[in-house]
């Protein structure tokens, strides 16, 4: 009788694509899926350890699974068993703990567990790993849209960040490895693929190689079924003007870019260690604007950094009305033990970075809105993905390559195709008509 295996993931896309690799991994060594919330014989929990509320969560997680099958055996795995593999080891409630680079043995640690039966931890030294970790995906739960983990670690310590010590330094895929598996989600019928790592634009820097990520852009492009290639979240510094030039010929490539930004003042950014200004940053807005028409810029920002003053976040504000972003995605800053940041002195209160979360979401939402707003009139490609009840009326929704969210009236025979409309106006703040 097969045995039933329930996973759940928490933290980044990454991790979801690594939680995936292991369900498909699972399926061919002949374990059956089930969903999270039924009675299962195993349950794995991918964790995340970015803050001390995502350390939090893991635990409840685990405690939660423990809960529903006292009898099952409880797997937690990735970055949060990286940073606490020895509180882990000594947690009844856990019997196999994976740190990071050994989920790709899965399937072998499952089996030395069964013809043991006691616990069970593999987690090596990750700053010692050297060698990309092979996980592949067939599929994704997104039936149009697939992500593919192409590297993973990172070499820059920002100062808020604990993920180099839990992911190590920056280790890339090989090229080969990502157009097999962009081939093969291709074959499938997936139209759009986004290349997605830890800190993508270090794809090829331990290999020294000179295109590095625009070269992997260059042969996902030449998949013939692929008709859209999306770009994770890239360090502002990558972008020059040879690279865009290039990027731009590449007529696959979304006009859509996630710069991460993190603070519009410069002594905040240099606190954070964040290697750039805030003159080059828009000097890379600048570059984009030149090569691409309306590209959509989105980034992140942390307010309530250990230090920020109510000036420096005044200077954000400012920094970020000059950008013009289409999406802003404001964090609160959340100390991690184990990070310089953690230490430092003059950490803001709660109730102050709460004001200035509220600030600036309403800020990025003018943005936003203006952003869509440039779209009315003009004809967009829309790539259907899904059906969605907006205010009481059901649409098909779908994403334009500048990731802009678009309904229309239709029939479900449009799903995973390309559609053209001509944008008319803006339903429910969010969705372009």
């Amino acid at each position: 009788m097969k045995k039933k295996v329930a996973l759940h993931n928490l933290g980044c896309k990454v991790n979801a694509y690594e939680l995936e690799a292991m369900r498909q991994m699972l399926l061919t060594g002949g374990y059956e899926i089930v969903p999270f919330d039924v009675d299962a014989d195993i349950y794995i929990i991918n964790t995340c350890t970015v803050t001390n509320v995502a350390d939090r969560k893991s635990r409840q997680m685990i405690r939660k699974a423990k809960k529903m099958n006292s009898k099952s055996v409880i797997v937690a795995a990735g970055c949060y068993v990286q940073a606490s593999a020895d509180e882990l080891k000594d947690d009844d409630v856990v019997d196999i703990i994976i740190g990071n680079n050994n989920k790709q043995n899965l399937l072998s640690i499952l089996d030395e567990y069964f013809a043991r039966n006691d616990k069970l931890q593999v987690v090596t030294d990750i700053n010692a790993i050297a060698e990309y970790e092979e996980l592949s995906v067939f599929e994704t739960a997104e039936n149009t849209r697939a992500y593919i983990k192409v590297q993973d670690g990172c070499n820059q310590f920002c100062t808020y960040c604990i993920i180099p010590y839990m992911r190590g330094r920056v280790r890339s895929r090989a090229l080969a490895d990502v157009e097999r598996e962009a081939k093969r989600l291709a074959k499938v019928g997936y139209q759009e693929v986004v290349l997605t790592g830890i800190h993508l634009s270090s794809y090829g820097l331990e290999r020294e190689e000179k295109e590095g990520l625009l070269k992997l852009i260059k042969v996902v492009h030449g998949i013939d079924e692929i008709k859209r290639i999306r770009l994770g979240s890239l360090e502002p510094r990558i972008i020059n003007e040879t690279f865009v030039k290039e990027l731009a010929k590449l007529k696959k490539v979304c006009p859509h870019f996630h710069l991460s930004l993190q603070s519009g003042c410069d002594t905040t950014l240099r606190r954070m260690n964040r290697r750039y200004t805030t003159k080059e940053y828009r000097e890379k807005c600048d570059i984009l604007r030149a090569y691409y028409d309306q590209p959509s810029i989105t980034t992140d920002i942390i307010v309530g950094f250990p230090g920020e003053t109510e000036a420096e976040f005044e200077i954000t504000k400012q920094f970020i009305k000059t950008i013009s972003f289409y999406e802003t995605h404001i964090f609160k800053y959340s100390p991690r033990e184990g990070t310089k940041a953690a230490s430092m002195p003059e950490q803001v209160a709660e109730s102050i970075k709460g004001q200035r979360s509220k600030v600036l979401i309403a800020l990025g939402y003018e943005q936003k809105q203006a952003f869509m707003k440039r779209f009315l009139g003009k004809e967009l490609s829309v790539l259907i993905e899904e059906e969605v009840v907006i205010e009481g009326k059901q649409y098909l929704v779908g994403h334009t390559p500048e990731y802009l969210k678009v309904a229309l009236e239709g029939d479900r025979s449009l799903f995973h195709k390309s559609v053209t409309i001509t944008a008319k106006g803006i339903l429910a703040e969010d969705y372009i008509v």
